[in-house]
C-alpha cells in the first residue's frame, strides 16, 4: 500500500496539471471502489475549480471551489490505485484501460485517470469545512515532516506503552502516514530492535530517551529521502507520469531477507519476522 511518499509523489505530480484548472466533466465508469460513490458526485464538482490539492497523512485531499460552496474530495489509493496525467494532445490519443473507473475532464483538455485494479482505493466528498472533522481525518497524529512531531510529542505518545515499537510507529494516531516500508528502514538506520517495547522512547517523566531524539530526525529523513526519489515502487505504484518510484534501491532492511547487513564489520543476515501480520525486517546482530 502507498504511504506517505508515495502519496506525496502523487500530489506533488497532480498539482501542476489540476490547480486552478476547471473541471469539465467527472466520469464515473462504475457506482464504487471500496465505498460507493456519492449519488451526485459528479453533479456536484462538475464547473467547479480545483483550488489546491493537499496531503494528510496517506490521503489525497482535492479542494473545489464556487462562488458558494466549498468541497473536498478525499481520495486513497488503496493496493493500487494510480492517477494518470494526460495533456491535451495525448488524451486524444489515450487508449481506455479496464480499470480506468474514474475520469478527471478540465477545461485545458488534460485528462486524469484514476485507475485501480483491486478498488481499494476510493474516493468520498467532505462539504464545506468539514474534511478535517471527517471520520477518516480526525484522529491522524501530526505530519512527520512538521514541527509537531518532535522527540516530545513521540516520548508523550510512548510513555508506558509495552507494544513493540514497530506496530507503535504504524500507529496513525501517533504519526501520519508511517507505513510498513519506511519504519523498517527508520529501525535499521536508528539500530533499534523492532520488537523492543515502545516505552524506550520515553523516561520515567515521560522525557525523550536518546533513542527517540536519535529517531525523529531519521525518521524524517527518510521520508524526505524517499519523496526526492519519488517513492518506492514494489507491485502497483507508478508516479503520475507513469514513471516508478526508485527508492526501493536504496533499502538497506525492507525485503532483503536472507542479505548480507550492510552495516561495516557487520557478518549478520537481514531476517524477517511477522509483527501483527506485516513483515518486518531487521538485522538481529545491529539492531538491539
Amino acid at each position: 500500500m502507498p504511504e506517505l511518499p508515495e502519496v506525496e509523489t502523487v500530489r506533488r505530480g497532480l498539482l501542476p496539471a489540476m490547480k486552478g484548472k476547471t473541471l469539465v466533466k467527472l466520469e464515473l465508469n462504475r457506482k464504487n471502489l471500496r465505498f460507493e460513490f456519492d449519488s451526485d458526485l459528479a453533479a456536484t464538482l462538475e464547473g467547479r475549480q480545483i483550488a489546491d490539492i493537499e496531503r494528510r497523512s496517506k490521503y489525497l485531499l482535492m479542494h473545489f471551489h464556487s462562488a458558494k460552496n466549498k468541497e473536498t474530495l478525499i481520495g486513497h489509493l488503496g493496493m493500487s490505485g494510480k492517477f494518470t496525467i494526460f495533456s491535451h494532445n495525448e488524451a486524444k490519443m489515450r487508449e481506455k484501460q479496464k480499470h480506468d473507473h474514474v475520469v478527471f475532464y478540465l477545461d485545458d483538455g488534460t485528462e486524469i485517470v484514476y485507475n485501480d485494479p483491486r478498488r481499494f482505493g476510493f474516493l468520498v466528498l467532505a462539504a464545506q469545512g468539514e474534511w478535517q472533522a471527517h471520520k477518516l481525518i480526525r484522529d491522524i497524529g501530526p505530519e512527520p515532516l512538521t514541527d509537531d512531531f518532535d522527540a516530545a510529542h513521540l516520548a508523550k505518545k510512548s510513555a508506558g506503552k509495552s507494544g513493540n515499537i514497530k506496530n507503535h510507529l504504524l500507529n496513525q494516531k501517533i504519526v501520519a502516514g508511517l507505513g510498513n516500508i519506511y519504519v523498517c528502514e527508520a529501525l535499521f538506520r536508528a539500530k533499534i530492535d523492532p520488537t523492543k517495547p515502545a516505552s524506550i522512547l520515553a523516561t520515567k517523566a515521560d522525557k525523550p530517551t536518546k533513542v527517540c531524539i536519535l529517531l525523529v530526525p531519521i525518521v524524517k529523513d527518510i521520508l524526505a529521502e524517499a519523496i526526492k526519489a519519488g517513492g518506492s515502487t514494489l507491485n502497483d505504484y507508478r508516479q503520475t507520469d507513469g514513471n516508478l518510484g526508485y527508492f526501493q534501491h536504496r533499502f538497506v532492511a525492507y525485503g532483503r531477507e536472507g542479505e548480507d547487513c550492510v552495516t561495516d564489520n557487520c557478518k549478520a543476515q537481514i531476517i524477517r519476522i511477522v509483527q501483527s501480520g506485516r513483515s518486518t525486517f531487521y538485522c538481529p546482530s545491529c539492531q538491539k
